[in-house]
């Protein structure tokens, strides 16, 4: 039986206490949550800049929603286009992976946040078989000031057979389904985005630098006491090339206008999935699709779940500018960067909004 926060905060280090409970013995926020606490943790306090503030939200219907039921139909290709331009978030629906598959990736992710802590913390940092699967709460406990209201659990996929042998029982089946069914949906998407960019064919090594490596994370933001003065996840953009993420109906993710700094709420559309550009397409694109700033809000009342999957380059890959996107004379904007090197400096510090792609810059 889980401690209640009395016990925690009544124990004679708290914070050390606290920190055992949490982030040693696997409860995570969750856990925390159902103690039953009516007061946030002081270690979750953001300081008042990174809390969101609610008059500067902008009517949700500003996100694009595009019916790939015909995706070779008119204006679909310029529809995508602009919107990795103009927003790097649009959400699609029609898009052939089956409804039943997505329904199976939330229960997988459910099924997973279920378990026992003691179940749970097998994959954590400390225990787990394989650096390829990571059990963890909030981003990067030792870099935040302050944390975040999730807890996560992030699988590198290598191969289907590490995946049998090393993802967790619970929630494996459903989230490998959900990957190979969305894997046709990716490559169209980046088929179009590449010819707005003048290449015309994605040979086998121009596939391996876009899609070459893939995450799955599952995320669970369980009710917050005082959800105001947190972050479910902090401002940030992501590294990949495209992230494809399924969210349930809860709501709670916001994007950054590029053009007047407001936040935009991105509302679940039922059997839509959201896609947004990552920095390593932001470079390779040299300026012209944006890797935008976006966050997630705490939730007073409800808990909330969403599985992302990161479509990376590979680790070992040299990301830049591809020469088709400089043909016309264009100047670079970005240098040449190892992939590993790029993700390296993203996770040894704390969201920070847009400021990991500062490290490509020329």
């Amino acid at each position: 039986m889980a401690p209640t926060m009395a016990a925690i905060n009544n124990a004679t280090n708290p914070v050390s206490d606290f920190s055992d409970f949490v982030l040693t013995k696997g409860h995570g926020v969750k856990g925390l949550s159902e103690t039953g606490i009516e007061t946030l943790p002081n270690q979750y306090i953001q300081p008042l800049e990174e809390r969101l503030c609610m008059t500067k939200i902008v009517p949700e219907n500003a996100i694009p929603i595009i019916d790939l039921s015909d995706p070779n139909g008119t204006g679909v290709a310029d529809a995508i286009c602009n919107a990795a331009e103009r927003w790097g978030f649009f959400q699609i629906v029609n898009h052939g992976v089956p409804l039943q598959v997505l329904e199976n990736a939330k229960e997988a992710t459910r099924r997973f946040f279920g378990l026992p802590a003691q179940e749970k913390n097998k994959y954590s940092k400390d225990n787990s078989p394989s650096n390829n699967v990571r059990y963890g709460t909030s981003f990067s406990p030792q870099a935040e000031k302050a944390l975040e209201w999730k807890d996560y659990l992030s699988l590198f996929y290598v191969s289907h057979d590490e995946a049998s042998a090393l993802w967790p029982a619970a929630c494996r089946d459903g989230l490998l389904e959900y990957m190979r069914k969305s894997e046709a949906v990716v490559k169209q998407l980046l088929k179009v985005l590449m010819e707005k960019l003048n290449v015309t064919e994605i040979d086998k090594s121009k596939e391996d630098l876009l899609m070459g490596s893939r995450r799955i994370n599952i995320n669970y933001y369980p009710i917050c006491p005082n959800p105001e003065l947190t972050v479910g996840v902090g401002r940030h953009s992501d590294v990949s090339t495209l992230t494809i993420l399924l969210q349930d109906d809860i709501g709670g993710l916001y994007v950054r206008d590029l053009q007047d700094n407001s936040w935009i709420h991105v509302p679940p559309v039922k059997g839509s999935i959201v896609i947004n550009v990552g920095d390593a397409l932001q470079i390779m694109s040299n300026g012209r699709y944006k890797s935008v700033e976006h966050r997630v809000v705490a939730n007073g009342s409800k808990n909330r779940i969403s599985v992302p999957i990161f479509v990376n380059p590979r680790p070992h890959d040299i990301i830049g500018p591809l020469p088709e996107s400089l043909a016309s004379g264009e100047q670079p904007i970005y240098k040449q960067v190892l992939y590993s090197d790029y993700v390296k400096h993203f996770f040894r510090k704390a969201h920070d909004g847009k400021g990991t792609v500062d490290y490509a810059k020329i």
